[in-house]
């Protein structure tokens, strides 16, 4: 389901030149005469050049951000209250009406409008903000803590196989009109939400197994694989259900508030910790095939095909390193040590030189030591932080949760779309990727007390084996 929503965002990434040059008029060559009346010509054109199309575009990625991040507050809570199949088969079948409303149905009605187009995009970022929270939160109701890292690095690469969905899905009907690009993907994602609606299982007890948590008092803390890592060993751990999507009323927790979700602990330095890292992730996913033919001339099909190399990265990255923070049970240690790889594989690309192969094996490592800690902190940490001993058996967290971490990063995303355009224009793109340092040290800074703790931890159970021996 997020693969879908991912690859409709992507294809709007996909046909911006067509848009472009569909929004302007047409160019005429010295030759051609000369069309009049001047003001009639232009009259189903939104804008005189391509420079103020391409800079409206720019505004409605920024404006979809924007409404994405203030909906993934809400749709978290949302998620934590409602039957999280309905929520998200919500979601999913009204994007891809609001998709197919903007790309397609505009276009055959020969309808040009800026407000229009404004006031679609941001509901088209309410509308999809309705997937992370809830498809974390489904997830975080099969898998517990045992294996959580592992399960979500791998399945955190959904987004990156949307990107490549959407990619195929636009290139293959590009040649026939940017609204039948449109048409495909709206198509698929509606489809894929009437799946969700008819068979999603949102929890183990809807097929009668037991829920998480349901036998702890009969396996030691040891063998316990399903007591979050952000627990705590004072809380009792006596506990029945705790499911994010409960079917037995009289059973069913009370949803956890807004505000008592940020006062959990690590929620709020997990978030401002997001904000950097997604800032720069989102940064590389927006900016790099720019920034690929901008530096070094190359051609903007190379550019884009080069570019999935950081996804490969992300995807390698996320899995290996969930699957080491599930030996140690600790991620804040993980995360510190990629992050500091991280800085100096942005130094080592900053002056990566012109060649493709070179140029490709340093991205990778770059999507690594960076896209993985990114898809860690959106899935399995934030399962974490919504599992935690302080809200089992008696409040729901984790959807609540889910959406002010990922709300708080795409607010630090939207944020630096801007800020990046800004350093490149008056800097230069080195100043771009000191800035890109500067921030994921900044997310090395936010979780540091969360780093000190964890080591402390595992230095802790160190001694205490020893002493065992």
């Amino acid at each position: 389901s997020y693969s879908l929503l991912h690859a409709s965002r992507k294809t709007f990434s996909n046909v911006k030149v067509s848009i472009s040059s569909q929004w302007t008029p047409s160019c005429l060559n010295s030759t051609a005469p000369e069309l009049r009346p001047y003001e009639l010509w232009n009259s189903s054109h939104l804008f005189p050049n391509a420079e103020e199309a391409t800079l409206f575009l720019g505004t409605l990625d920024t404006i979809f951000l924007f409404s994405y991040a203030v909906g993934l507050f809400v749709s978290g809570i949302v998620g934590d209250r409602l039957n999280l199949r309905w929520v998200l088969s919500f979601g999913m079948c009204s994007s891809a009406l609001v998709v197919f409303s903007f790309g397609t149905l505009t276009e055959w009605l020969h309808f040009y409008n800026k407000w229009f187009y404004c006031c679609l995009w941001v509901l088209n970022g309410l509308l999809q903000s309705t997937g992370w929270p809830c498809v974390v939160a489904v997830m975080g109701n099969w898998f517990g803590k045992a294996g959580r890292g592992f399960v979500f690095g791998l399945w955190s690469a959904c987004a990156s196989v949307g990107n490549i969905l959407g990619a195929f899905l636009a290139s293959c009907v590009l040649k026939y009109g940017y609204e039948y690009a449109f048409l495909v993907t709206a198509s698929v994602q509606f489809a894929g939400g009437v799946i969700v609606f008819f068979g999603l299982l949102t929890s183990p007890k809807e097929v009668g197994l037991p829920e998480l948590g349901a036998d702890e008092d009969k396996v030691s803390v040891e063998e316990d694989a399903n007591r979050p890592l952000m627990g705590s060993d004072d809380v009792d751990d006596d506990d029945r259900n705790y499911s994010i999507q409960a079917t037995d009323n009289d059973n069913q927790p009370k949803a956890i508030g807004f505000f008592q979700a940020c006062c959990l602990p690590g929620v709020v330095l997990y978030s401002l910790a997001y904000a950097c890292l997604k800032l720069v992730n989102y940064s590389f996913f927006f900016w790099l095939p720019f920034y690929l033919s901008n530096n070094f001339g190359w051609k903007e099909a190379e550019a884009d095909q080069l570019s999935i190399w950081y996804d490969v990265g992300g995807i390698i990255g996320g899995t290996i390193q969930g699957l080491i923070s599930d030996v140690l049970q600790k991620r804040a240690p993980v995360l510190a040590v990629s992050l500091l790889f991280a800085v100096g594989s942005l130094f080592g690309y900053s002056r990566s030189p012109n060649s493709k192969p070179i140029n490709a094996v340093i991205m990778a490592i770059t999507g690594f030591f960076i896209g993985g800690p990114s898809n860690m902190i959106s899935s399995a940490i934030s399962a974490d932080l919504g599992r935690q001993d302080l809200v089992k058996g008696s409040s729901e967290a984790l959807a609540t949760v889910t959406g002010i971490v990922d709300g708080t990063g795409s607010i630090g995303a939207a944020v630096g779309q801007y800020l990046v355009s800004l350093i490149q224009e008056n800097l230069g793109w080195m100043w771009v990727f000191y800035f890109f340092i500067l921030m994921t040290s900044s997310t090395i800074l936010f979780i540091s007390p969360l780093i000190v703790r964890e080591i402390s931890l595992l230095l802790h159970e160190r001694r205490l084996r020893m002493l065992a021996e």
